[in-house]
């Protein structure tokens, strides 16, 4: 299998449903809005044959500037003769100071049985543009909206 993007000089392994990072983000900002993103880490997807099970960890800003939530937003998706099925799962992790945040991220590293490698962080700062331009890298024409949307996804 080829190499797909590279994060801190180490591929992505190439993706069977390339759709689908892009789809959860979309799903993510509808859920929290890209105007309370701060950070975003997208972790290497585990790929296996035509199935890709990824990762992604946003940290919103909140009322206290001292504390960031934390949200995950996960998938499987997979190739199928019929298309692509795609299965998203959200939850709510709690919160922490800003500081944590890159050392939280390292143990959801090392704590992976799925062997997730170093993530790759994307600084949202609660700017539309700026989550648009991560929407745009992993090819994803959908508009994120200006709000969170209240349609349940998983």
């Amino acid at each position: 299998m080829g190499e797909g993007r590279h994060v801190q000089g180490r591929p992505f392994p190439e993706s069977p449903v390339p759709e689908a990072l892009g789809r959860l983000l979309v799903l993510l900002e509808k859920r929290v809005g890209a105007g309370s993103m701060d950070r975003i880490w997208i972790f290497p997807p585990l790929v296996r044959g035509r199935k890709e099970w990824g990762l992604v960890a946003v940290s919103c800003l909140t009322d206290d500037p001292s504390q960031r939530s934390l949200v995950t937003g996960r998938y499987m998706a997979e190739m199928t003769g019929k298309g692509v099925l795609f299965q998203p799962e959200f939850m709510s992790e709690g919160s922490a100071p800003p500081d944590r945040l890159a050392h939280i991220m390292d143990g959801v590293v090392r704590r992976s049985d799925l062997q997730l490698g170093v993530p790759r962080e994307w600084e949202v700062g609660g700017d539309l543009d700026r989550f648009r331009g991560l929407l745009a890298e992993y090819s994803w024409g959908d508009q994120p909206s200006s709000g969170p949307s209240k349609v349940d996804h998983g």
